[in-house]
């Protein structure tokens, strides 16, 4: 699901957005390219220590969309590009992927693990 172009956005540096709704209301919070890890083809973990209004979004209605991108990657009409990813949230906060990511960013008291159902590359 994630292709070379996607993987080479997430090793640059670059703004993170995270959308999740509920009773009506969109709420947006971001993170970091650097933040995020990829344990295989279908999810991506996201260390959290806020993210509160988020949690309680997920908890009600557990879609979300993300997108990210990068300027220093080549995109379809010159420098930059960026995905619109879609999936689904839940927050993690003990085992063995939460230790892990523990061990990388030690201010996680969270980590909202985003099973991704699809990844749209946008420019």
């Amino acid at each position: 699901m994630f292709d070379d172009k996607f993987k080479e956005v997430v090793s640059n540096e670059g703004v993170v957005s995270i959308v999740s709704c509920a009773d009506n209301e969109a709420h947006v919070v971001n993170t970091w390219n650097s933040y995020l890890v990829i344990p295989d083809e279908e999810r991506i973990l996201i260390p959290a220590y806020g993210m509160r209004k988020t949690e309680k979004n997920v908890n009600k209605n557990n879609s979300v969309l993300l997108t990210l991108g990068s300027k220093e990657v080549e995109g379809r009409m010159g420098q930059g590009t960026g995905f619109l990813l879609k999936g689904t949230a839940k927050y993690i906060s003990s085992g063995p992927e939460f230790e892990m990511m523990k061990e990388k960013f030690s201010f996680v008291t969270r980590v909202v693990e985003v099973t991704v159902s699809s990844v749209k590359q946008t420019i």
